[in-house]
């Protein structure tokens, strides 16, 4: 007899089912596990092993084969000790094989019989749910596991426990969904002193989605403007807020299934390499650009990345996706983000002051941004420069208008775009293209002559020409403005200016 067991395979955020094959045969002794498995699913023999031993139970002197079905699918992670246990637990009598076929099984083994948690059970709830049976989890995940509409869901903290439910000695108490956390501010506009074009520039990022660099020297307040975006976006709705925590279950982040209505914040550090950015590595994990999904990419200190890793990013501004390529297998990330980059005009840090300025300027400005590639700033919609504050702008009372005001000049300019753009499967102005941006970006006539005349007096390519159709639009719905005017061509196109390069 051969005792099968669901269970999933992560390929991204798809969950592919996989069969857990189980079969006692005559011979000598052995426990093989089959069927393309990884090192860390090679070792849940030991586990399974012990876990049984803590129950009382030996392995039955047989020859113990273990197939994961399909066996040309790569099987990567330690969720497959579970399923694997129940399966040798049926194929030895110890548990009805009805009892477990009609759930897709999920979660790491301890040596003492404990269940403990592992990455992706959002994703096998979806698949449970999908193929309409139940799941058997972690206790730990069992709130996560409950996001998931209409799935039975079996949160054992141990081995024993969950066997005693199947049997029908006990039940395992039902999990309760996670708790949604509330956004939490990071920091207040009121923190910010000056900068009226900057912050200006700010508030129309937040309110069409559109990728911003400013450039200014050190104590400008770059890295504070970035850290009080968070605090004028928009909350996620509640299938964002599922879309994003589906990232953040494979990466493992999600804590006692608590599901954030925030929208992302990630903020890695120069020396990030380019699978930390975009994703990769052995265990083919989601990079910065995916876990700030619907979010924030805040890049400091932008020329000092390697330009490599900068580059990389240069398709998933475009596309909203990265595909991260393997032998094996292609596994594919959203990475529909707001990318917001600062950077110094030069290596010191005060090109133009007489007073700070290193003796190499300007050449220094030239060769330290064109670490930065020209595709990579045409991908940016809003280029601001910051001046430094000075002594007087310290001195100011605080500005009357913090977060909460601009929150609602966003919200209001986001629910324009929602309206107009439903049924598209666009969210905000920064994702226009084709028909969508024809119809509602082209400006009136006194703007598409500005436009053109800009165009050609800067060069601008056809993205960049793109993308100032946007911000314009974004510009008119900040006014309350049906069409496109000159006035909202000329301040999209005040944002363009890009520092000298050599």
């Amino acid at each position: 007899m051969v005792a099968l067991v669901s269970t999933v395979a992560y390929l991204g955020l798809e969950a592919r089912a996989v069969e857990v094959q189980c079969q006692i045969a005559p011979g000598l002794p052995t426990f093989r596990v089959v069927g393309l498995p990884d090192k860390a699913v090679g070792e849940s023999r030991e586990r399974v092993h012990s876990a049984l031993a803590a129950l009382g139970l030996a392995l039955p002197p047989k020859r113990i084969t273990v197939n994961l079905s399909p066996a040309d699918l790569p099987k990567e992670g330690s969720h497959y000790d579970l399923p694997i246990a129940l399966a040798l637990l049926a194929a030895m009598g110890v548990v009805d094989l009805e009892a477990v076929a009609e759930f897709v099984a999920v979660g790491e083994l301890a040596l003492d019989g404990r269940v403990i948690a592992s990455p992706g059970v959002l994703l096998a709830a979806l698949h449970a749910s999908e193929i309409e049976k139940g799941l058997i989890c972690p206790a730990a995940q069992g709130a996560e596991a409950r996001w998931a509409s209409g799935v039975e869901v079996v949160a054992a903290p141990d081995l024993i426990s969950l066997l005693n439910h199947l049997k029908g000695t006990m039940r395992l108490p039902i999990p309760a969904p996670g708790e949604v956390d509330a956004p939490e501010r990071r920091a207040d506009l009121r923190q910010v002193k000056g900068q009226e074009t900057a912050k200006r520039a700010l508030e129309i990022a937040a309110a069409g989605g559109h990728n911003l660099l400013m450039i200014g020297p050190p104590g400008a307040g770059k890295s504070l403007m970035a850290s009080c975006l968070p605090g004028i976006l928009p909350e996620l709705t509640p299938s964002e807020a599922l879309e994003a925590s589906l990232v953040a279950s494979v990466a493992g982040l999600l804590e006692e299934g608590r599901i954030s209505r925030a929208r992302p914040f990630r903020a890695p550090h120069h020396s990030a390499s380019m699978a930390a950015l975009t994703g990769g590595g052995l265990k083919v994990r989601p990079g910065e650009v995916s876990l700030a999904h619907l979010g924030v990419l805040f890049l400091d200190e932008l020329p000092e990345f390697q330009r490599a890793v900068l580059d990389s990013l240069r398709q998933p501004l475009e596309t909203g996706e990265v595909t991260v390529a393997r032998a094996n297998a292609h596994v594919t990330f959203p990475a529909r983000v707001q990318l917001v980059a600062a950077m110094n005009p030069c290596r010191c840090g005060y090109l133009g002051d007489p007073a700070l300025g290193c003796s190499r300027a300007p050449r220094c400005a030239g060769d330290y941004q064109s670490k930065v590639s020209g595709p990579l700033l045409d991908r940016i919609d809003l280029h601001v420069e910051v001046d430094p504050v000075s002594a007087a702008d310290l001195a100011l009372p605080p500005p009357a208008e913090g977060s909460d005001a601009v929150a609602a000049r966003v919200a209001a300019a986001r629910r324009v775009q929602t309206a107009r753009l439903d049924g598209s499967g666009r969210r905000t102005n920064a994702e226009l293209e084709g028909d969508l941006l024809e119809r509602y970006a082209t400006p009136d006539e006194p703007g598409r002559k500005l436009l053109s005349q800009a165009a050609e007096a800067m060069r601008l390519s056809a993205r960049s020409y793109t993308r100032m159709l946007r911000v314009a639009r974004t510009i008119a719905d900040l006014a309350g403005a049906e069409t496109v005017g000159r006035v909202h061509v000329a301040e999209a196109l005040s944002y363009r200016r890009i520092a000298p390069r050599s």
